[in-house]
């Protein structure tokens, strides 16, 4: 919100805006109005992709809105998990059975806690986005500057902390 740039509504309007521009000029046979088209919806594609953009270094996420960090069920069910897959694979090698299936049970609690967390988050961000948005545009029409940067800040926030659980599912998803 408070980035252009990175607006992921701003990106969905210069992509239309892009295509418009193109269909004009496909139908006027206006080559520049096609090209200046093309720039518009490249740039568009440009802005989404970066709106969506995050790095992660161990609990914290890093957007072009902000940092935060993760919710602590996150960071808790990976280390379920990582424990659960190494002491079913000791179990594995040592053919103990019961080392075995508590890995696997622990591996499973460990998803089942990393997604409880990342549900959070995700319910969070889009809380704030919304809260953010609205706070923000109530703050602009009554000229309140100070209460606008708040609410800014909360939507920059939710944003981030959206992005991080989406990457996190969608990295899930791959595998």
């Amino acid at each position: 919100m408070s980035d252009k740039s990175t607006s992921t509504l701003q990106s969905v309007i210069d992509q239309a805006s892009g295509l418009a521009q193109q269909a004009l000029g496909a139908v006027t046979g206006s080559g520049a109005d096609k090209v200046q088209g093309e720039d518009k919806r490249a740039e568009g594609e440009a802005e989404d992709d970066l709106s969506h953009a995050t790095a992660k270094a161990g609990p914290f996420t890093a957007t072009t809105s902000g940092v935060t960090k993760d919710h602590p069920d996150r960071t808790e069910g990976s280390w379920n998990q990582s424990v659960g897959s190494g002491k079913e694979a000791v179990g594995n090698l040592l053919g103990a059975e019961d080392l075995k299936q508590q890995g696997i049970r622990q591996n499973q609690e460990g998803k089942e806690q990393e997604a409880a967390g990342q549900l959070e988050d995700f319910g969070s961000g889009i809380k704030d986005r919304a809260a953010g948005t609205v706070g923000a545009g109530v703050a602009s029409i009554t000229g309140n500057t100070e209460a606008r940067a708040q609410y800014e800040k909360q939507h920059d926030i939710g944003k981030t902390q959206q992005r991080s659980a989406e990457a996190d599912i969608q990295k899930q998803e791959s595998y």
